[in-house]
């Protein structure tokens, strides 16, 4: 995996809260050329847990982003930013504090969809790109993406929201509260204030099997898992693992533990739960009413997590308002996880759409 740029900024930057971090920096990674004029500069922005390497033999999404795939980097250039809240080297709570010169742990700030996509902008002027051709992102990204349209509308020609919404269901954010409330009731999370060498595994490990549930479907996990036993004829009548789903969650569980950071965890979960377009813009409409780029919407048939009524609301009232929209449903079994699967699927509907932008 290749290293992130790592780009520091001096100048403090006001949050939506109105508290403020008096420097941050943003980890990021570029594929592709940036043509002469600057025109063909292309924004991807990740999914709750991810990173910036987006493409590449090992990316998160290296089989839609590459050369010659659907964001074709031998044509655009390409940038992902590591959000500002992760753990992936753009500031966050287990970053450096200068006014304390520890961790930030708990002292970090509170965040908001709106307060990445702010920090991205700074990193937008700082590489002095003119605009991003697409802004594209699937989950918590496309919130990135469909906020970047509203905040900025000068700034983006098209917007590709993948299984994504305007605003959390209750369902969602159900599922999200009782994921923090498993880190914070963890004995080792000492209200954020952990050592990295005795950090909150327990609690982290259960969130993400809690997460992973929202992100299959019901007919994904009856297909692949039913009511199997593991590695049994019969059941143990003990408190121990007898299904194959009971593994397969604890694996996940336990795998995401070694990779990523109970408190930044809670600070995005909690982001996302704050997006809410109809709240902040005092309806959909008026927070559609002045963008200017075209959009493309992506939804997933199966996905329990934001459905795709929801992605089909944001279309109609794009489409009300005269806004130049695409809709698309991916047929898929896989839930929300599909945006990461079914490649071959989106590819049929990305690729025409962004090379038509050029």
């Amino acid at each position: 995996m290749s290293t992130p740029i790592l780009f520091h900024f001096s100048q403090a930057l006001t949050l939506e809260s109105g508290k403020t971090l008096s420097e941050f920096n943003l980890a990021y990674e570029t594929f592709g050329t940036l043509n002469k004029d600057k025109s063909n500069a292309i924004l991807i922005c990740h999914a709750l847990t991810g990173d910036a390497h987006v493409a590449g033999a090992d990316g998160w999404w290296k089989d839609l982003a590459g050369k010659k795939k659907a964001i074709d980097t031998s044509r655009f250039f390409v940038i992902c930013i590591n959000t500002l809240g992760s753990c992936y080297g753009s500031t966050g709570p287990s970053s450096h504090n200068p006014e304390t010169n520890k961790a930030y742990a708990s002292d970090f700030p509170i965040i908001t969809i709106s307060d990445m996509v702010q920090s991205q902008k700074h990193l937008m002027d700082a590489l002095k790109i003119p605009f991003w051709l697409a802004v594209i992102g699937p989950s918590m990204g496309g919130m990135q993406a469909l906020e970047w349209a509203i905040k900025f509308p000068n700034k983006v020609k098209a917007c590709i929201p993948i299984a994504a919404t305007s605003r959390l269901s209750t369902y969602a954010l159900a599922f999200g509260a009782v994921g923090r409330h498993a880190i914070a009731s963890d004995p080792k999370w000492q209200s954020g204030y952990y050592d990295a060498d005795s950090a909150p595994e327990t609690g982290l490990s259960i969130a993400r099997m809690i997460g992973h549930i929202t992100y299959l479907s019901e007919q994904s996990m009856s297909q692949k898992f039913g009511r199997k036993l593991q590695e049994k004829t019969d059941y143990s009548y003990q408190f121990s693992t007898d299904f194959q789903i009971e593994s397969y969650l604890k694996h996940q569980g336990d795998k995401f533990v070694g990779r990523f950071d109970a408190n930044s965890y809670l600070f995005l979960s909690k982001a996302m739960s704050y997006f809410d377009l109809d709240k902040t813009y005092v309806s959909l409409e008026k927070a559609f009413q002045k963008v200017k780029s075209r959009f493309l919407i992506l939804s997933i048939s199966s996905d329990m997590l934001y459905k795709s009524e929801q992605s089909r609301e944001m279309a109609r009232i794009l489409m009300r308002l005269n806004k130049t929209v695409t809709y698309a449903e991916i047929d898929s079994p896989f839930g929300h996880d599909a945006f990461l699967l079914e490649h071959k699927k989106q590819t049929q509907v990305l690729k025409p759409f962004l090379e038509a932008l050029l």
